[in-house]
């Protein structure tokens, strides 16, 4: 049930990837590829999503995805500082109009009391510039790891759809 809401939300995402005519890229880390699965299970995902990076250590975000080291060392790789640059370094990479981002502690361990389990940011990037919200979430791994994939794919959508 799950992966059914996740795909509706994908599909939601290629219906507005085809009427806006812009392509979409991905850049995670504690979600460890949900959002790229879910938007690749829509047929005729090639149209619209331009493709993603799994950069779930610290150099894979920096030299995949161009996150300055400076950004990790001050912010920390959990932090609204590191999504945004996740999401900007997806659209450059990928040569994407719009990019969404995901880092967070997917637990149970990797938490402090400043940053804890379940705290995770996530980051859209466009024409607009880039949004980036906190989540605090409370479950076990794989309920934190799908609540921050729907979170990511809503957020995608509300950013394709412009402002109401």
């Amino acid at each position: 049930m799950a992966g059914e809401s996740l795909r509706a939300l994908a599909e939601e995402i290629q219906a507005a990837c085809e009427a806006a005519r812009l392509t979409v890229a991905a850049a995670e880390s504690c979600t460890g590829g949900l959002v790229q699965d879910a938007l690749t299970d829509v047929q005729g995902a090639s149209a619209w999503f331009a493709g993603g990076v799994v950069g779930y250590s610290n150099a894979a975000k920096t030299e995949l995805l161009g996150v300055p080291a400076g950004v990790i060392e001050a912010h920390g790789a959990v932090s609204a500082q590191v999504a945004q640059a996740m999401a900007r370094g997806a659209c450059e990479r990928f040569r994407s109009q719009v990019a969404v981002a995901v880092t967070g502690i997917a637990g149970p361990g990797g938490g402090t009391r400043a940053k804890p389990v379940g705290l995770t940011y996530i980051a859209v990037a466009g024409p607009e510039g880039c949004t980036v919200r906190r989540f605090s979430w409370t479950g076990d791994r794989l309920a934190n790891k799908e609540a921050s994939a729907r979170a990511a794919l809503e957020m995608l959508l509300e950013t394709l759809r412009g402002p109401s």
